[in-house]
């Protein structure tokens, strides 16, 4: 099974852009519907199916999101759909409701990482606060992605010898010590850093190290010679 994700139209705006998209999987058309309007009422995009297959087999917009699942479902149930979507590397913030609930199914749904598991019947406010908290979620994740895919385009910009002389930089080194090590003149060291500083937008030393932390970029640092 495979799911198709579309990024947002062009020409849409930023409201269109930011504002969040609840996924609602449950067989119950009444709560199906019952669960648009909740979500509707409070400005949410609802997008509902009757079950994980048929959600698997739709074009979903790639958007800010969380979905909200029942357990029990023809086919594929909500726990295994969840380890579903996990195989296929789609990271949606889960919340289960379920009129059947146990223990071991909390336990499972929590340690695979849902954000809640509630029991019917629930408040309409109970579950509005779960999702804002999986909305909330998916935005700092899709937040912290963008910043990675910045900072590696930022990176990738760089000429080799730039790349080189920033790991070197990072891994602790002095220009001197980055000369030595690529054979370079110290000046000419100075220049390229310069020239990474800027290319990567860098207010610091320090800042330049939590790039590359952030992109797992390592430079073992040469052994001092001893004498």
């Amino acid at each position: 099974m495979t799911a198709r994700f579309d990024a947002p139209d062009e020409g849409s705006n930023a409201e269109a852009s930011t504002k969040a998209t609840v996924f609602v999987v449950d067989d119950d058309v009444s709560m199906r519907r019952s669960l648009t309007n909740l979500f509707q009422s409070v400005g949410l995009g609802v997008i509902a199916f009757g079950s994980a297959r048929e959600m698997l087999q739709s074009p979903i917009p790639d958007v800010i999101s969380c979905l909200v699942l029942d357990v029990r479902l023809p086919g594929l149930s909500g726990l295994d759909f969840q380890t579903e979507l996990a195989r296929l590397n789609i990271h949606i913030p889960i919340i289960f409701i379920t009129g059947h609930g146990d223990i071991p199914m909390t336990v499972r749904a929590m340690k695979e990482g849902a954000v809640d598991f509630l029991s019917k019947p629930f408040r309409d406010q109970e579950l509005l606060d779960a999702v804002v908290a999986a909305t909330e979620r998916d935005r700092k994740r899709r937040e912290a992605q963008q910043t990675v895919a910045n900072l590696q385009s930022r990176f990738e910009s760089l000429s080799l010898r730039e790349q080189g002389v920033m790991k070197l930089v990072a891994a602790g080194l002095m220009n001197k010590q980055v000369a030595a090590e690529l054979g370079l003149a110290e000046i000419t060291v100075k220049i390229y850093r310069g020239h990474v500083m800027k290319k990567m937008r860098a207010r610091s030393l320090a800042d330049l190290i939590r790039m590359t932390e952030t992109l797992g970029i390592r430079a073992n640092r040469p052994e001092q010679t001893q004498v």
